[in-house]
């Protein structure tokens, strides 16, 4: 029998130092950092408690941002519903049926101030899962601080803004790849020069993991999109150790416990390298590769719901053991439906578990020099390696996305995985093994009313009736200028977000001058 990783790397019986010719091992918070980023990782500070969370209304999101503060969350993460997500206020026909039922709805700044409402903005920090209309939600964000009395300047956050990856895996874009990364570089240009303790990207291996992804490929998809965005933030006028401290990642982690971890390292290992070697980076800040990480959701099942409770604690101590920066952790009910508040909490107990009784914070890199690990991080090196010389060799990613290839090497790790699945194998207990014919006891579900869309209905009727048309139209006319020419798009949507335009009219004005983009399908 071959013995593999989920990816399908094959894994020897056992390893030993002559699986590491000539291999050296550096130390914790030193160059190139496979180690971890710090030299005292977790016995300095622990990583951060982010659990991801929106469902209904901003109201209702807001009392569950309240709820998980109080029993220890740490920073906060929006997740945002699928019209807000592709640009289209509550009451437009293609939110029927949508609203609030995948994240929080929000349409303009009234329901950003509401979904903040009572929590310190200059002392918290947002991630925020949005990427077509970014800059717009973004700005909403900047507008609602600078309401609360909090200085730009000390705000910090993330923007997930990665909207190469919605090409390659997650397909949730509005505009064409071109003028899209021009508002993804406006977005990094000016967190540079306005807000510089914000990240205005978190680069995004999540969804490439989620779409059927190996390993490696969510890895070297993900750093060689990194390396698009610094391309275009140079060509823009910005020098590498400008901006690069503030670009973040996001990976996926998996059921594979030591593969995860060793993507992790090797991750850190490749951006600093990289960096240093392509563009010169000189600032140690540019060549630490800091990410968020949440455990596979992909890998939850809706059969036997309890074991995804052991799934997500196995994959977020790889994620720890991987030296991550800040977790989410799954619910057992995501199979099913957004997390209730009781499965949010055991989610949430269980990062608690690991951080405060399992030991594994105590020591800054557990299994470094594991003969095994570092086997796997070498491999994941060079594979990703092999990657990024593919795709530069097309002429960036830009250019291989448009050829299909990414997408085309996803598709097919995904249905590699799925016959293994089918065949037997690989073993998904509850699912095709162990499944057991003992009754299902049933589990408390998240429900999301349709009263959740009527509300945003009445809201926005009400902001359109108080506001100032006038000056809306105004600024509306002043971004379309500005989308026509160079100017950066930043200010004119922040003028229009204070004038309470929505998201659906900003949406649209971008629309009127970039247009909206269809891929074209690759076989």
């Amino acid at each position: 029998m071959t013995h593999t990783t989920i990816s399908g790397t094959p894994i020897e019986p056992f390893y030993t130092p002559e699986s590491l010719p000539g291999f050296q091992l550096g130390q914790p918070g030193e160059f190139p950092y496979t180690r971890g980023i710090h030299a005292g990782m977790y016995r300095d500070r622990l990583w951060t408690v982010r659990q991801f969370s929106g469902f209904a209304t901003p109201e209702q999101t807001n009392q569950r941002y309240r709820y998980l503060l109080a029993q220890g969350q740490t920073g906060l993460s929006v997740a945002f519903d699928l019209p807000t997500l592709m640009g289209y206020d509550a009451d437009h026909v293609l939110a029927e049926g949508e609203v609030g039922k995948c994240g929080a709805p929000v349409s303009s700044l009234a329901d950003v101030e509401a979904l903040f409402a009572g929590i310190p903005l200059d002392k918290v920090t947002v991630s925020m899962t949005i990427n077509s209309p970014a800059s717009i939600l973004w700005a909403m964000y900047l507008v609602a601080a600078e309401k609360q009395g909090a200085d730009w300047a000390k705000i910090s956050g993330t923007l997930q803004n990665d909207i190469l990856k919605e090409y390659i895996a997650q397909k949730e874009y509005i505009f064409p790849p071109r003028p899209s990364m021009r508002l993804v570089t406006d977005t990094i240009e000016f967190a540079t020069r306005h807000i510089p303790r914000f990240n205005p990207i978190s680069i995004s291996g999540y969804h490439i993991r989620e779409a059927g992804s190996t390993a490696l490929q969510e890895l070297a998809f993900t750093l060689r999109d990194g390396l698009e965005y610094i391309d275009w933030a140079i060509e823009r006028g910005l020098k590498i150790d400008e901006f690069a401290p503030r670009l973040s990642f996001f990976f996926n982690s998996h059921s594979d416990f030591f593969e995860e971890i060793a993507k992790f390292r090797a991750a850190r290992k490749l951006w600093a390298t990289i960096l240093q070697e392509r563009y010169g980076a000189k600032d140690e800040r540019s060549l630490k590769l800091r990410f968020h990480s949440q455990t596979a959701g992909c890998s939850l099942t809706w059969q036997q719901p309890a074991n995804n409770i052991v799934r997500t604690a196995l994959q977020a101590m790889a994620a720890v053991l991987g030296g991550t920066q800040s977790l989410h952790t799954n619910s057992l009910d995501e199979a099913y439906a957004l997390p209730s508040e009781h499965a949010a909490t055991i989610a949430l107990r269980t990062q608690q578990v690991i951080a405060y009784e399992s030991g594994v914070a105590n020591e800054v890199d557990p299994l470094g020099g594991s003969f095994f690990v570092e086997r796997l991080t070498l491999d994941m090196e060079e594979g990703a390696r092999n990657y990024i010389r593919q795709i530069d060799e097309m002429g960036g990613m830009i250019a291989a996305i448009e050829r299909g290839f990414p997408q085309s090497e996803i598709a097919a790790a995904s249905y590699r995985y799925q016959c293994e699945v089918e065949a037997g194998e690989r073993v998904i207990v509850g699912v095709n093994g162990f499944a057991g014919k003992e009754a299902e006891q049933p589990i408390e579900i998240l429900q999301i009313a349709q009263t959740a869309r009527e509300a945003q209905c009445a809201k926005l009727k009400k902001l359109r009736a108080e506001r100032d048309g006038a000056r809306v139209e105004r600024s509306l006319n002043s971004l379309r200028r500005a989308c026509d020419g160079r100017e950066n798009t930043m200010p004119p949507i922040i003028e229009a977000v204070r004038a309470y335009a929505t998201l659906g009219e900003i949406c649209d004005a971008l629309r009127s001058v970039f247009g909206t983009y269809r891929e074209q399908s690759i076989l």
